[in-house]
């Protein structure tokens, strides 16, 4: 009910009618897989440097409708923050400017549900430029692969230790690393996990 009602606020709240697709019921079946790389894990004062995507079609990652952009943060980058997502002044050369790189991402992804690896962290840093660009923050729905995971290894008792670790996850799963801290190897790498889990018995049929 909550989520429905909020939908429809900021449905009335957009500055643009051309959104209005982002928020019509999903016909179909393909997913978008996101990832983003970021100055920090505060969603209200860190920014965004690079978003990568990738979209899931009939069971396979559609490698030539990929997604990536840098963006152009409104500051130097600290030598703390680059320890972590590995993006360094020179990497940003040829970075737009955050606008541009929200507006592409919108169409790109279109109305379809969000994939991901604690999503909403990304979701929220990605709603925090659409509430000030479009007048919304991101209607689409989303699936968490760490619940998805966990769900299938889910604990025989409350004294179980589940590793919910990227590196974890994708090391139990049998699944290739590809480069670290890049946005579009890391939306890559989270779909290979969407389509391994989603082919166990657990999930056949299901979706999320």
């Amino acid at each position: 009910m909550l989520v429905s009602l909020k939908k429809k606020w900021n449905r009335r709240a957009l500055k643009e009618k051309q959104y209005e697709k982002l928020f019509e019921p999903y016909i179909g079946t393909e997913l978008v897989v996101l990832d983003t790389e970021t100055t920090g894990l505060n969603p209200q004062k860190d920014e965004i440097l690079s978003i990568g995507a990738v979209i899931i079609r009939d069971n396979k990652i559609v490698m030539n409708q990929s997604f990536e952009c840098f963006v152009k943060p409104s500051a130097n980058i600290s030598k703390e923050s680059i320890k972590i997502h590995h993006i360094r002044e020179c990497d940003l050369l040829e970075a737009i400017e955050v606008e541009d790189a929200i507006r592409q991402l919108l169409d790109f992804m279109g109305n379809r549900p969000i994939v991901g690896y604690y999503i909403d962290f990304d979701h929220k840093m990605i709603s925090k430029y659409t509430k000030q660009i479009i007048g919304s923050t991101l209607p689409q729905p989303t699936i968490e692969l760490s619940s998805m995971y966990y769900k299938r290894y889910r604990k025989s008792s409350s004294y179980e230790f589940v590793d919910l670790h990227f590196d974890a996850i994708m090391n139990a799963l049998k699944l290739p690393f590809l480069g670290k801290h890049d946005a579009l190897n890391d939306a890559i790498m989270s779909a290979m996990i969407y389509l391994k889990l989603k082919s166990m018995p657990e999930y056949k049929g299901a979706f999320s």
